[in-house]
């Protein structure tokens, strides 16, 4: 295995870490705070209510969708972004999707080069369903945190 490989591993296990982490695990399916049937890790894409999942299972499709996400954010800025930047922004769009990031003020500041800007946009994040929600606040904060560490 090469190094670039190896870091890339990296930076993907420290985002499903993250995610896993916030998002916590259900293998069986449950209306999400905004009424979207979810099951695993907050995974989403056809779930029906009845749905059951394995463990291994889970880890797969939050590993898939951890892949996609840290695509979505390294396809966003031409500039390599530091690891723990794309971590955080890997978390974060895992949880409000390619699309809501894609017109967000905080990637627009991050094709700026402004990165610490771009950060500090991550706890306005803190609505679901138009309710600000404690736990999303404390996701945005920490996600803030670990993407800042990345520019130290």
């Amino acid at each position: 295995m090469d190094l670039k490989t190896k870091i890339g591993g990296g930076v993907i296990a420290a985002a499903v870490g993250l995610v896993a982490a916030w998002e916590g695990r259900s293998l069986v399916a449950y209306v999400d705070p905004v009424g979207i049937p979810t099951i695993c890790e907050g995974y989403t894409h056809g779930v029906k209510m009845g749905d059951v999942a394995t463990p291994e299972r889970c880890d797969a499709l939050t590993e898939q969708e951890v892949r996609k996400a840290l695509s979505v954010v390294d396809g966003s800025t031409p500039r390599q972004l530091p690891d723990g930047v794309r971590v955080a922004l890997a978390s974060f769009v895992y949880n409000v999707g390619a699309g809501a990031y894609g017109g967000s003020t905080l990637v627009r500041k991050l094709k700026a080069g402004d990165l610490v800007g771009a950060c500090r946009e991550l706890p306005r994040w803190s609505y679901a369903g138009g309710k600000k929600l404690r736990g999303l606040e404390r996701r945005r904060q920490a996600e803030m945190q670990i993407c800042l560490s990345g520019l130290r």
